[in-house]
């Protein structure tokens, strides 16, 4: 027996040795897997995310392509008015230059030409000069910087671009010998003006003149003010300088710089040569950029490392953490969507006071700041950028509409949706693009609070706070057209909201007053929403029983029409201003104000009860707008429209229980309404009147996705916020690739829709990385807990 049990033991043990064996091999090989990962992810330096957008380009006059967008994607830098493309390798006639520039004519884009300052280099010796087409090339845009590689028999030619301010671009030629003797070399460089822009089925005539200056050559613009198309004054140029002196030929619209000298590379040396581009709007800038020149050329060394630098911190604070190798495959997206937004990022300039980031340089309409969108790209930069961050929601608070405004004082506290480099003839200016017939959805607290615990900076939460409140009080005194605490969007008192006859002049009725165009209201309204053709906002409504949408008068106490509302309570703008008493308690406390906290946790209840009350329908557990009436005798729940993203947003606000938020999710998970290929449709799959491409009525919508992956992880269901998130990632149309950030996509395919290059979706595509794919956290308010 004693025999036996030591044969028993001695087994188990071997058993034990092999078993021991077979687990240190597993979790070696396990180790060894994890380190494999790690060591073959890509590290994050500036140098390893290269072309992450494909911007390669041979433009041309013929600006856009589909959707008024720019045909070619572009890079800009520093709040720069101007940007370039990375030629267009099969374009021989561009090589040696960056392929345009893109300008943007104080509201919309152009190209200047194909390329501007394109290089020629001439062997003295052979009397040849060299073709570029024959060189093997190598083009990279990497963060914050483009370069351009030409390998030659006897040369190496290499560009390399960096913006060394928000108005001048710094281009670094290098030449190498690449042969055992010294190389006689020229050097000129030449460009030629496109001077056209085609725009739509017209061709402008830019009248666009080259003149000859020291060290270089200057663009002059006339006084051009195509409505809708191209502006520019007399003031405008476009300059280029040289650090060594040349010999200008202008013929037309094109010239040619060449060196006065010629050049001498000894065997196995390089030469190195440099040029500023600066467009400006206005003398001054220009005088302040020629101040600049030398400086920038003396100090390209430091200036090229503080490039490096600039955008190495921002990649450093995006991937601060060691966890963020264990997702290598999204690094490149994340990347894409810093650059996104630094590239639409613009300096003050016109009427613009601080620098803010537009929705798309891409874009014929959107060379201008929105007010929404403002909100969201800034708690999205403030990660990288927080100064930036702060300036994005003070420009749109500069024209916060104050008491003694000369047009609307009645809306005083308002912040209007839409502003641009030139102010309307209204408030002096000649543009027509500014919208002060609306304002946008209130998550400006949203962001404030956001910058203010990435960043600490009391004096920054002292500074706008005063602002908010008078904001979110606006909504309560303009657009609560029972005065029941409940808000409802509309529009303000405007030109554009009158009936007009065939002359476009506004009818009046029998009393000498003007007509209400109750369509143009519900257009600003659904404007003001964010939402601008969602079914919710169809003026026929849907069904029995419901009368469609309506237009109410909002009085004040002198019983004056101070602006309009519609006939509905809308959940997601009730939602985001339950949130926005959330932040503006967690300032209150912050600065010591006391009174102030209390009010909004008082008024949050009242508005949380009565969404919980009114706003949810228990039969297909989704949030919906309310109808009203204009006596407020009545309310109908609009589930008759069906279920779209604001049914969400009192979950990513906090204000719904957890019994109720566990049924959205049913409804957000089912792949007949949200859960589509790319999820989050803006209107449920199974709504009648949904459209999988038609704007606001299918596509997915970033920011609403954003939304509902945070409502998601709100109520404790990080698994599916991360698996959703993920699909909103790997299904999108070349995001994960070289393709840009698009407006939205289409739920059923992925495909990229609207414009290109969207801010916003970059935001929201950092964040969703950011907090959810890599980490688990929200931006949403905390300051009232249920």
């Amino acid at each position: 027996m004693k025999k036996k049990s030591y044969w028993f033991i001695g087994l188990g043990t071997i058993l034990l040795i092999i078993a021991g064996i077979i687990s240190f091999n597993l979790l070696s090989k396990d180790k060894e897997q994890t380190s494999d990962l790690t060591k073959n992810a890509p590290q994050s330096k500036v140098s390893n995310f290269k072309n992450v957008i494909d911007i390669s380009a041979n433009p041309t006059e013929n600006m856009y392509g589909n959707y008024d967008t720019n045909r070619f994607n572009n890079f800009s830098d520093l709040g720069a008015w101007h940007g370039y493309y990375l030629p267009d390798g099969n374009v021989p006639d561009i090589l040696g230059g960056f392929a345009g520039p893109v300008i943007l004519a104080e509201e919309y884009p152009a190209n200047l030409a194909k390329t501007f300052n394109k290089i020629r280099i001439a062997n003295d010796d052979t009397k040849t000069t060299y073709d570029l087409s024959k060189a093997s090339t190598d083009f990279a845009y990497y963060p914050g910087k483009l370069v351009q590689k030409y390998e030659l028999d006897d040369v190496t030619l290499q560009l390399d671009l960096i913006f060394t301010s928000n108005r001048t671009a710094l281009i670094k030629t290098n030449i190498t010998n690449k042969t055992e003797k010294p190389l006689h070399l020229s050097l000129s460089w030449q460009g030629t003006l496109l001077n056209k822009l085609h725009d739509c089925s017209n061709d402008i005539d830019l009248k666009q003149t080259l003149e000859s200056t020291t060290n270089g050559v200057q663009v002059n613009f006339p006084n051009i003010r195509e409505m809708w198309a191209f502006f520019s004054t007399t003031q405008t140029k476009y300059s280029i300088y040289h650090d060594m002196p040349v010999t200008n030929a202008i013929d037309k619209n094109t010239y040619t710089s060449k060196a006065k000298s010629p050049i001498t590379i000894d065997p196995q040396k390089n030469f190195a040569t440099y040029a500023v581009e600066s467009y400006t709007f206005t003398d001054q800038e220009l005088q302040t950029e020629k101040a600049n020149w030398d400086a920038y050329i003396a100090d390209q060394d430091k200036l090229f490392q503080s490039n490096n630098k600039r955008w190495q911190g921002y990649l450093d604070k995006t991937f601060a953490e060691k966890k963020y190798n264990h997702y290598p495959e999204y690094k490149n997206a994340a990347v894409k969507t810093i650059q996104t937004l630094t590239t639409n990022w613009r300096s003050p300039a016109g009427a613009i006071k601080h620098d803010g980031i537009v929705p798309s340089m891409s874009y014929k309409w959107f060379i201008g700041l929105w007010s929404w969108d403002s909100w969201k790209e800034a708690v999205a930069t403030v990660n990288f950028n927080p100064e930036l961050a702060k300036n994005s929601v003070r420009a749109l608070f500069d024209y916060q509409i104050q008491k003694d405004d000369p047009i609307m004082p009645q809306d005083s506290g308002a912040i209007i949706d839409a502003i641009f480099y030139n102010k309307t003839p209204e408030r002096g200016g000649d543009g027509g693009n500014w919208n002060e017939r609306n304002s946008k959805p209130p998550l400006s607290a949203w962001a404030v609070w956001n910058i203010y615990t990435a960043t600490k900076d009391k004096a920054f939460l002292k500074e706008m706070y005063p602002k908010l409140v008078n904001y979110h009080e606006w909504w309560y005194s303009n657009r609560d057209h029972d005065k029941n605490g409940i808000a409802e969007y509309g529009s303000m008192i405007s030109d554009a909201n009158w009936k007009k006859d065939a002359n476009d002049n506004n009818i009046k009725d029998a009393n000498g007053n003007y007509e209400l165009n109750d369509e143009a209201v519900i257009e600003a309204a659904a404007w003001e929403s964010g939402m601008d053709n969602a079914v919710r906002f169809d003026k026929d409504g849907v069904g029995k029983n419901d009368p469609g949408v309506l237009v109410f008068e909002n009085k004040n106490s002198d019983n004056k029409v101070i602006g309009y509302s519609i006939n509905q309570e809308s959940v997601d703008l009730n939602a985001y201003l339950y949130a926005e008493k959330g932040f503006l308690l967690s300032m209150a406390n912050e600065l010591g104000k006391d009174n102030d906290a209390s009010k909004y946790k008082k008024e949050g209840t009242k508005v949380q009860d009565y969404i919980e009350k009114n706003m949810y329908d228990k039969d297909t557990d989704f949030y919906y707008d309310l109808q009203i009436t204009d006596d407020a005798s009545k309310t109908k729940l609009l589930v008759n429209r069906g279920k779209g993203t604001e049914g969400w947003i009192p979950l990513w606000a906090k204000l719904s229980d957890s019994d109720k938020a566990e049924k959205v999710r049913e409804n957000m998970l089912s792949s007949n309404k949200f859960n589509t290929y790319v999820p989050f449709p803006t209107a449920s799959k199974d709504n009648p009147r949904f459209s999988a491409t038609e704007y606001w009525r299918g596509p997915v919508w970033l920011d609403q996705a954003l939304f509902g992956i945070e409502a998601l992880q709100n109520y404790g269901y990080k698994s599916d916020a991360t698996f959703l998130s993920k699909n909103l990632f790997n299904h999108a149309e070349g995001l994960m690739g070289n393709g840009p950030i698009h407006e939205n996509y289409d739920p059923l395919t992925g495909d990229g829709l609207s414009t290109k290059n969207f801010s916003w979706s970059s935001a929201a595509y950092y964040l969703m990385y950011q907090n959810t794919i890599v980490g688990n956290k929200t931006t949403s308010q905390t300051g009232i807990e249920k």
